[in-house]
């Protein structure tokens, strides 16, 4: 296999994480739990759904670390006056960062003018209220040509960062399962060379080992979502990086040659 090698920190490594926070089954016990690592490990962001924004805002406060509410989450088929709404109340709420889910059907379907309006508009609602926006695309379900089209169109919009995946994208297999992929590294190349050079890349779903981390970033990623933000912090301390940059070989992600479709 392949060696790579990157020169990274560990605050560095830490503030490229939005620490997740979306599982539908989270207790509020379970929210608190995770709020505590991602203030104990001073990630970017924590990541949470909507209800849950004034419970992190009083959890993190004092505290750099942001917090990320996800809106239409996690299959973006809310109406548009619907996301603009929720995307306002999340910011108002406290929510400084805000990712938001594309209406995947509306770009299946090509109806580019739909979707263009409601990124427009979610946007404008976004930065009127002094947050940014990450607009989620659910890679798994789009062919190439989309994933292209979504950049430039929110390369056009001035929008902060483009994300892969919710994590909850899952498409019926050839057995009968239910599965994803999630940010694959064709298709965040894709992304990285679709998206302007001021728009952002957010590699979402699949990014669990420190490997997958430093992988990403090496394409461009600079900010990922992870729910093992502790086992990929702990390893990166057990690999000797610390508070002063140091260089780190790492293995490819799995499919890191890829070049076909799905």
């Amino acid at each position: 296999m392949t060696s790579n090698t990157i020169t990274v920190s560990l605050p560095q490594l830490a503030k490229m994480i939005d620490h997740s926070l979306l599982h539908p089954t989270m207790t509020d016990a379970d929210i608190l739990a995770g709020l505590k690592i991602a203030r104990e490990h001073k990630v970017a962001t924590a990541c949470v759904k909507p209800y849950c924004i004034p419970l992190a805002v009083k959890e993190l406060a004092g505290t750099d670390v942001l917090v990320c509410p996800v809106i239409g989450f996690p299959h973006g088929n809310s109406t548009t006056e619907i996301k603009v709404a929720e995307a306002i109340a999340a910011v108002k709420a406290g929510g400084a960062e805000i990712d938001m889910v594309v209406n995947v059907g509306k770009v299946l379907g090509g109806d580019w003018e739909y979707v263009t309006e409601e990124i427009r508009r979610i946007n404008d609602a976004v930065k009127a209220e002094g947050a940014l926006l990450k607009v989620i695309f659910e890679n798994d379900y789009l062919k190439d040509d989309h994933i292209a089209r979504l950049c430039e169109i929110c390369t056009n919009l001035d929008v902060a960062f483009v994300k892969t995946s919710t994590g909850y994208g899952f498409v019926k297999q050839a057995d009968g399962s239910y599965n994803y992929k999630g940010a694959t590294v064709r298709h965040l190349r894709l992304m990285r060379e679709k998206a302007g050079e001021k728009v952002q890349i957010k590699a979402a779903g699949g990014v669990r080992t420190l490997d997958d981390l430093l992988h990403v970033m090496s394409l461009g990623v600079t900010r990922i979502g992870a729910t093992a933000t502790v086992a990929i912090l702990e390893e990166a301390r057990k690999r000797g990086i610390g508070n002063e940059p140091v260089e780190v070989s790492f293995k490819p992600m799995k499919g890191a040659g890829e070049t076909g479709g799905y």
